[in-house]
């Protein structure tokens, strides 16, 4: 006689397989006997216009119309800073003398613009005044000429 193809360890998994299933049945039956048919009613929960959850709906007459398309969800770009006006003022907000890089608030327009020692005229650090030109390079624009402000009212 030959030998049977099931071994005790396929059968125990499909025991164990039978046993799971049932058992998902069960409980699925029981959620089945246990809801209410008005009972979906009682867990529906609204919100009023201050934000807070209520069990009684919105009062129609205090719905606000809001129109959609004045609604901006994108950031506005950029205006293309003006570069007719070659020698601006503006404050070395961060330089890293190491590295030979850092950056300058520009009085006129507040961006930042990227400075590199080999465009300096003279040496500066953090919080000085300076004078330069902007120049655009491959990743943006370039504070080129550097040079600092002698200030006239030293104490």
């Amino acid at each position: 006689m030959a030998k049977s193809q099931q071994t005790w360890n396929k059968k125990d998994r499909e025991d164990k397989k039978q046993k799971k299933k049932q058992a998902k049945e069960k409980r699925k039956e029981e959620r089945k006997a246990n809801t209410l048919p008005g009972d979906q009613e009682s867990m529906i929960a609204y919100v009023d216009e201050f934000g807070n959850i209520s069990s009684t709906p919105p009062d129609p007459s205090k719905k606000i119309k809001i129109d959609a398309d004045s609604i901006k969800i994108s950031v506005p770009r950029r205006e293309a800073i003006d570069i007719s006006n070659p020698i601006r003022t503006g404050i070395v907000t961060f330089f890293n003398t190491s590295k030979g890089y850092g950056f300058i608030r520009d009085d006129e327009t507040n961006d930042s613009i990227f400075s590199h020692i080999n465009d300096q005229l003279d040496h500066v650090k953090e919080n000085d005044r300076v004078t330069f030109e902007i120049d655009r390079g491959k990743k943006g624009l370039n504070a080129v000429r550097v040079k600092l402000i002698k200030e006239t009212n030293e104490k």
